[in-house]
């Protein structure tokens, strides 16, 4: 095996991966360095696939318990973890298989170990075996992706006050548990566990979860949540006061106001924070940022020209779709091969219960930029036949249009399907479409995607009245 190579990636999750490929497709020499046994990283063993796998399940289940009349269901009080993951061994397997074959056919050297920097053109690797390989890389690409923020103030012990790594290593569902955070993570989670019956408390500073998305949405999304028998606390304080497992069954949060919360479980989701340990990127020249993440230009270029960076290391968005497109773009920039400017019409997914998605601008965002006479269009599900006919009643469609309701500027979607209907708003964007091509376009019937014609028409009415509302 080579000592030296073009390009040296480092780590195989989403970024890292689609660097490597996309090197070895451009004639490049490519070693693909991964410390864990499987290809995918985080993104795929230990957070992606895991939980999605366990809210396909709790779909299921809670779908199950809605039919109660044909068939009852309900979740054991002592249902093993293991048994809510069905068929995750075999998705995980398949999905190492496929990306193992596809380094292996672009002829990538896969070198299963722990990397570090010697200097900005070397590494060297601990092998599983304990052996050291010095490497040479023309060009290097940290893909190392993150892992998640510990409060100093939290005592994180992986048993009763979990991480969102450790929060799928449980034995058992939990009956209780309280949730820290009120982002992306939290979300997801804590709407998970409440749809399979765990008494969910979630806790967070600010007023709504997910403050970067249209309030629609997040009202939307707590509303399903408390429907569910979650609980929502929103500006409040978590670490300004104590979290302690009692030492006998509960943890116990003692808010900055007095109120106390009590739960079997506790998840702390405070965030991710760049994966650079053991890494030594100091003796290449690199330094974390005050967020806490290696700063890159725009083509993906660190500080030292020819090592890149991509994906979680890199700081937000965090979503594995750009963390793939980043990675491939640092190989072109690598490369010289034109690739143009980051897509900015990027879609958000949230896999909560229900699922959220946004593309464009939000309302407040729009009003913003277009003052306060912006036109809005929504569709709920429950006045769509598909909605109804499929019990997915639970959903809204809103699309934010200028003030002459001709120029579409975002659309938001919460509800089962959101983030595969995004991508129809998404095109619509790009390609710089407006309103009417959504009245003059006939959609299959009955279609959840014919909320894009009812958000639409919505606004053609009120654009008739003086943006008014109909």
């Amino acid at each position: 095996m080579r000592e030296s190579y073009d390009l040296l990636v480092i780590g195989s999750g989403p970024a890292g991966q689609k660097a490597a490929v996309q090197a070895a497709k451009s004639g490049r020499t490519v070693a693909l360095i991964e410390r864990d046994k499987v290809l995918g990283g985080a993104c795929v063993h230990r957070g992606t696939i895991p939980s999605k796998t366990l809210r396909e399940n709790a779909l299921r289940l809670r779908n199950m318990r809605k039919n109660a009349l044909l068939l009852e269901q309900t979740v054991n009080e002592e249902t093993e973890m293991a048994t809510l993951f069905y068929r995750l061994d075999d998705v995980l397997k398949a999905h190492d298989e496929y990306m193992g074959e596809q380094i292996h056919r672009n002829h990538i050297d896969r070198i299963h170990g722990h990397a570090s920097f010697l200097d900005t053109h070397h590494l060297e690797v601990m092998t599983v075996k304990g052996d050291r390989r010095r490497l040479r890389g023309e060009n290097i690409v940290i893909a190392t992706g993150s892992y998640p923020r510990h409060p100093p103030e939290l005592p994180i012990d992986h048993e009763h006050i979990l991480d969102s790594d450790s929060i799928l290593s449980m034995l058992y569902l939990p009956k209780s548990l309280t949730v820290l955070g009120g982002g992306v993570i939290a979300s997801e989670y804590a709407s998970i566990f409440q749809a399979l019956g765990v008494k969910v408390t979630m806790i967070d500073r600010y007023p709504l979860p997910l403050g970067f998305l249209d309030q629609d949405l997040t009202e939307h999304f707590v509303r399903s949540f408390e429907n569910m028998g979650g609980t929502w606390i929103g500006s409040a304080d978590p670490q300004g006061g104590k979290v302690y497992f009692d030492g006998i069954s509960e943890v116990v949060t003692e808010l900055a106001d007095g109120r106390q919360v009590r739960s079997e479980k506790l998840l702390c989701a405070a965030g991710r924070v760049a994966n650079v340990k053991g890494l030594a990127i100091d003796k290449a020249g690199l330094e974390l940022d005050e967020r806490g993440v290696i700063p890159v230009d725009s083509q993906l270029r660190t500080r030292v020209q020819h090592i890149y960076a991509a994906g979680d290391v890199v700081g937000p968005p965090s979503l594995a779709s750009a963390s793939m497109e980043q990675g491939r773009r640092a190989s072109c920039n690598m490369a010289d091969i034109e690739v143009g400017v980051m897509p900015d019409m990027m879609p958000i997914g949230i896999y909560g219960i229900p699922e959220l998605s946004s593309v464009g601008m939000s309302e407040q965002q729009a009003r913003k930029a277009y003052g306060n006479d912006i036109i809005i269009g929504k569709a709920h599900f429950s006045e769509i036949a598909r909605g109804l006919i499929s019990g997915n009643e639970d959903g809204l469609l809103k699309m934010v249009s200028d003030p002459q309701g001709k120029k579409l500027l975002g659309v938001q979607i919460v509800g089962e399907g959101a983030t595969e209907l995004i991508h129809i708003g998404q095109m619509a964007l790009i390609s710089g479409s407006d309103i009417d091509l959504f009245i003059e376009s006939i959609f299959n019937f009955p279609t959840l995607a014919e909320a894009y014609r009812v958000a639409a028409l919505a606004i053609v009415g009120k654009r008739a009245k003086g943006g008014m509302v109909c």
